[in-house]
């Protein structure tokens, strides 16, 4: 078990979970999002300065849209060096509000099944590196547990 997911299995709930996550990566934002059952990612948890603007656009997220949707819809981490400099449009107008670069979103997975996504993002430019992307899903396997019972069977 890495440190990261053995950080978030010791968290009472999904914020701290979030909250052990980003200390441990140095990062400054965080969402974890679980699959519901109409099969839009719903946000379970966010940590660190969101807009409000921001916090109403990812509450709920079609699959496919964002960051957070093309991690679902490709079923594998999605990053950027700098969100500010997306030239794919990947990265969604009100991502870019949040004044973030570097970030990272990985699938959670119930085994080999996606339930939703785990992302992190920092102030400065930054390339998460495989040995960090690995230990990232890691964590995002151990949010697993703070899936509510309504998400899709």
């Amino acid at each position: 078990m890495s440190a990261a997911a053995a950080r978030v299995g010791a968290a009472g709930d999904a914020a701290g979970a979030l909250a052990a996550v980003l200390e441990h990566f140095a990062a400054v934002t965080g969402t974890l999002h679980f699959l519901d059952s109409d099969g839009l990612l719903r946000l379970a948890a966010a940590r660190g300065p969101l807009p409000p603007p921001v916090l109403e656009q990812i509450r709920s997220i079609p699959v496919g849209k964002g960051m957070a949707g093309e991690c679902a819809r490709v079923d594998a981490p999605v990053s950027w060096c700098n969100l500010q400099q997306d030239g794919r449009g990947v990265v969604q107008p009100g991502a870019r509000t949040t004044g973030m670069a570097g970030s990272i979103v990985v699938p959670v997975r119930d085994g080999s099944r996606l339930v939703g996504t785990l992302g992190i993002a920092t102030a400065s430019e930054r390339v998460f590196t495989e040995a960090e992307t690995a230990e990232l899903m890691q964590a995002a396997a151990a949010m697993v547990r703070f899936r509510p019972a309504t998400g899709p069977a």
